[in-house]
C-alpha cells in the first residue's frame, strides 16, 4: 500500500518540504552521470559506513564522517528507493511542515536524521555498507505526522484502488512492520532486512515522535480542513 494523498490542507505553502525534494532529486540526477564505479565511491564519501562513524566517535578527526549523517539523507540509490521515499515525504511532509514551521522543520528534519543513524549505527556498528536514502528522516515526519494527525483520513493506493485510512493505523501498522522487521534482523550477518536500514527507520520515528511530545504545547495543531478538488 502506498499512500498517495492525505485529508489536512496546509496552511501555507511547504516550501521547505517542497525544497528537500527538489534536492534529492538533482543529486539522483547527479548520480546518474556517474560510472558504476564512481556511483560506488559516491555512495562510500556520501553514505554513512556505521565501521567508520563508529571509529570516529572513538577517535574524532576532521568533520567528514559526521557530515555524512546529513549527506546520507540527500543520496539514493535508484529510481525506486527515490520516488518511495519522495512519495512519502510529499504525503506527510507539509502538515508537519506547517505545525512546526518554516524555521524549526528543517532542524526537526535533520534531528530525525540524526536520531535514525544513531540507533543503526548502534546496532550494527560493524557495517560497512554504505547507508544512503531520506527514509530515517521521512520515518521522523512520520513519527510527527502519527501525533499530530491521528484522526487525518490518509488515501492509499491498494491494487486498484484509493482506500481512506486513519493515519493512526496506517502509520501504526507500518511502524510495526519495520520493528519486527527489525527484531528479524539480530543475529545475521548485516543489521539490515535485505539491504533495509530498518532501524534507521525505528529510530528516525521514535525521535520524530519524541520531539513532538516533548514540544507540543508549543506546537499550533491547525484543524483538519479537507483538501478542495479531490479526494
Amino acid at each position: 500500500m502506498f499512500p498517495v494523498s492525505d485529508e489536512p490542507e496546509a496552511r501555507s505553502f511547504p516550501f521547505v518540504n517542497l525544497a528537500i525534494i527538489i534536492a534529492c532529486i538533482l543529486v539522483f540526477l547527479y548520480e546518474l552521470t556517474l560510472s558504476m564505479t564512481q556511483v560506488n565511491r559516491f555512495f562510500f564519501d556520501y553514505g554513512v559506513v556505521p565501521r567508520q562513524l563508529d571509529n570516529w566517535l572513538k577517535h574524532p578527526s576532521g568533520l567528514d564522517e559526521p557530515a555524512t549523517i546529513i549527506t546520507s539523507a540527500f543520496v539514493h540509490g535508484g529510481f525506486l528507493h527515490l520516488g518511495g521515499n519522495m512519495l512519502y515525504l510529499w504525503v506527510f511532509g507539509d502538515n508537519v511542515e506547517d505545525a512546526f514551521g518554516h524555521l524549526f522543520y528543517p532542524l526537526f528534519y535533520l534531528a530525525a536524521a540524526v536520531g535514525a543513524v544513531t540507533l543503526q549505527v548502534a546496532i550494527d556498528t560493524n557495517s560497512v555498507v554504505p547507508m544512503v536514502g531520506a527514509s530515517g528522516a521521512i520515518s521522523g515526519v512520520m513519527g510527527a505526522y502519527f501525533v499530530l494527525y491521528p484522526t487525518a483520513r490518509v488515501d492509499v493506493l491498494f491494487l486498484f484502488f484509493l482506500l481512506p485510512v486513519p493515519a493512526v493505523f496506517l502509520i501504526g501498522f507500518w511502524f510495526a512492520l519495520q520493528l519486527f522487521s527489525g527484531v528479524a534482523t539480530f543475529g545475521t550477518a548485516q543489521g539490515a532486512s535485505e539491504g533495509v536500514a530498518v532501524w534507521a527507520h525505528v529510530g528516525g520515528f521514535v525521535t520524530g515522535l519524541v520531539i513532538v511530545l516533548a514540544l507540543r504545547p508549543f506546537i499550533h495543531i491547525p484543524p483538519l480542513r479537507r483538501r478542495t478538488g479531490g479526494s
